[in-house]
């Protein structure tokens, strides 16, 4: 989100710049009707060009964050942007005075325009994210009734581009439902080309995949996409998964085993659903990656504090911390870590929200 942000200041200002060169909102007789003009023709430039750039980032660029739901919802909004975008394209190419076209501003704007335009008609014509996606099938489907949870593995067609550590990828098979992001829980191995997602019932849709799910059937995988990649220079890391936000830790410590990576780390689980099946695999995985893990279930322990992670991790004043899990549980742990002197920069959260 920090880089949107940045990228529509960035924006305004460089566009607010590049207007003033081609006009002023000062005229030399100040009066209400002389400024109407030219600030309608201002304010429609920026208007313009952040809707182009809101346009262009329907077409998913690869820092995008994932989500976990409202993902219809997402889709129809994109395609009622898109229709509203082109009508706005031609009014604005009306209504734009002709002394602007031989000014920077005019030229940007074309740009913008144009990118923004082909962006749209992709999105009408549902080939979003086209160029990255693979045909694949499920290899394996394995579902955890305690934790409400289906673990699959998918079988990659030729094309996969490969992946980081903790990506994650839109998944969709032959139904009318709309592709889901989920994290990957797998490093990955171009000699094997598979995937391993595991998806926690959150909502209507998941709640329906351990009946809709079949071995064998024919998937799309759309990625890989997300920066939550564990790269910092701090001497050791605490890594922090709540209920599903286990995910990213998953494939990180089977990419740590495949990598050897001594760096020191500590891992919490928080979680309120327990099974001791997909504990004891969390408990290998953590053993086989070098990494101390804490299980801490609850409904019979409590929730986890601050204090008992810095109990259990005497030297967190020189580790960065890394956490998936609820946004108010993230909140609550980086406000206080960051009051007992942690420097927010060392603080990372994976988010479910793709705004």
């Amino acid at each position: 989100m920090t880089n949107i942000k940045i990228a529509f200041g960035l924006l305004f200002l460089v566009v607010t710049g590049l207007w003033l060169l081609a006009d002023t909102l000062l005229p030399e007789t100040l009066s209400y009707f002389a400024f109407r003009t030219p600030f309608v023709q201002y304010t429609g430039v920026i208007g313009m060009a952040m809707m182009s750039v809101a346009m262009i980032l329907a077409l998913r660029p690869t820092w995008l964050e994932p989500r976990l739901d409202g993902l219809d919802k997402m889709y129809r909004l994109h395609e009622w942007l898109a229709v509203a975008y082109l009508a706005l394209v031609c009014h604005s190419l009306v209504l734009m005075q002709y002394d602007y076209l031989a000014q920077p501003v005019a030229w940007v704007m074309a740009g913008l325009m144009v990118y923004g335009t082909v962006a749209a008609v992709q999105v009408l014509a549902g080939r979003l994210g086209h160029h990255r996606k693979v045909l694949g099938k499920l290899e394996s489907a394995e579902y955890y009734p305690q934790l409400k949870v289906i673990e699959g593995n998918i079988e990659l067609g030729n094309g996969w581009p490969g992946l980081l550590p903790v990506q994650f990828a839109f998944v969709s098979d032959q139904s009318s439902e709309a592709a889901h992001p989920y994290t990957v829980a797998s490093a990955w191995d171009p000699a094997a080309s598979q995937l391993r997602f595991i998806v926690k019932q959150l909502g209507d849709w998941t709640g329906r995949l351990p009946e809709h799910l079949a071995v064998g059937m024919a998937v799309s995988v759309e990625g890989p996409y997300g920066c939550f990649d564990f790269n910092d220079d701090c001497d050791r890391q605490i890594w922090i998964g709540a209920g599903i936000g286990m995910t990213p830790f998953i494939a990180k410590m089977e990419h740590r085993d495949q990598s050897s990576n001594e760096l020191p780390v500590t891992l919490f689980h928080v979680t309120d659903d327990y099974d001791s099946t997909a504990i004891n695999k969390l408990g290998a995985a953590a053993r086989a990656a070098n990494v101390h893990l804490h299980v801490r279930v609850t409904p019979q322990e409590g929730p986890l504090i601050p204090e008992q992670i810095r109990e259990a991790v005497p030297e967190w004043q020189s580790a960065s911390l890394w956490f998936c899990g609820p946004a108010s549980f993230a909140d609550a742990i980086r406000k206080d870590f960051i009051n007992h002197g942690m420097p927010p920069q060392h603080f990372h959260q994976q988010l479910f929200a793709m705004r």
